[in-house]
């Protein structure tokens, strides 16, 4: 039996502004959609703006794969200031001059930070230790300690070098860089790490995400932008993606027959064929119906969250 589809249900891009976190552009999602079912794939910190991917309704249920996937980003490293957060939210703890910096240890700096590699998640975030946030406790005046982890910086260019001078009047130097990484991967921690590195300290002015997974800033829109889409009476509305259309752009697909899907649906783990991918894949009835995300079990699919 299909479901009645009674209002938004689907994943909505957004291009977040600076200065909101990513739980209140859900509560702006939740008034526009007109449902409390709404949550996004992946925090951005407040300074940072960009490609957050909210889903509603029943693709809620995508996100925590969708959080998984591989993300781009441009940013500003200002080498020559250390901070408590590591971005410039935060108090500057250290400081030191970071004129006639040599291109050639910058890009050695920048190398070691690729590839697969062990990074300490900043102090000031939301990972909890001991059932605990780490910015909670670095807030009450606890001394925190995070393991590191491993995550994989696929890229990480600089553009462009530039010297300036801080509103303290230290001598620092601005990279204009990008970043393609693996889901966890904080790039104000790679900012502290190169700055460190090249022994000046080093920490993110400005953060610009411009892809999740397969959806990127083209098809974000600002909230300014959604409010008018639901504003408008002679329009279409909350621009919304269907889940199928969501699922098939970011899981690999796999059109099942009408008998497979009939078993599928009745909980059945069905002979799986081999893709590419060791991630979910998504499975489709004959009809285009997304049915399911489904992993390869043994060589049956396992259902891991179900549409139909």
């Amino acid at each position: 039996m299909k479901r009645k589809n009674t209002g938004p249900d689907g994943l909505v891009i957004v291009d977040k502004p600076s200065g909101f976190t990513s739980h209140d552009v859900v509560a702006k999602m939740r008034g526009m959609a007109r449902t409390r079912r709404v949550g996004h794939a992946g925090t951005l910190d407040p300074m940072a703006t960009g490609v957050l991917v909210l889903g509603i309704e029943r693709a809620t249920k995508l996100l925590g794969h969708l959080a998984l996937t591989e993300k781009e980003y441009v940013g500003t490293v200002r080498l020559g200031q250390t901070t408590v957060t590591d971005d410039a939210e935060g108090e500057i703890t250290a400081s030191k001059a970071a004129h006639g910096l040599a291109r050639e240890d910058i890009d050695a700096g920048v190398a070691e930070l690729s590839g697969a590699i062990m990074q300490v998640p900043s102090k000031v975030s939301a990972i909890k230790i001991d059932g605990k946030r780490s910015y909670s406790r670095v807030r009450n005046g606890e001394d925190v300690e995070i393991p590191a982890r491993p995550v994989t910086v696929s890229s990480f260019v600089v553009h462009s070098v530039h010297e300036a001078e801080a509103e303290d009047g230290t001598p620092v130097t601005d990279l204009l860089v990008s970043v393609t990484c693996s889901s966890g991967t904080y790039i104000r921690a790679l900012a502290r790490d190169l700055g460190a590195g090249l022994g000046v300290g080093g920490h993110l002015t400005a953060l610009r995400r411009t892809r999740v997974g397969p959806y990127k800033l083209d098809r974000a829109r600002t909230l300014e932008q959604l409010q008018g889409a639901v504003d408008d009476t002679e329009g279409a509305g909350l621009p919304v993606m269907p889940i199928g259309e969501a699922a098939a752009a970011a899981f690999t697909r796999w059109d099942v027959t009408a008998s497979q899907s009939r078993l599928l649906m009745n909980g059945a783990r069905i002979p799986m064929p081999l893709f590419e991918t060791d991630g979910p894949v998504a499975a489709f009835d004959p009809d285009g119906t997304f049915l399911a995300l489904v992993e390869n079990q043994g060589g049956r699919a396992k259902s891991l969250a179900v549409f139909a």
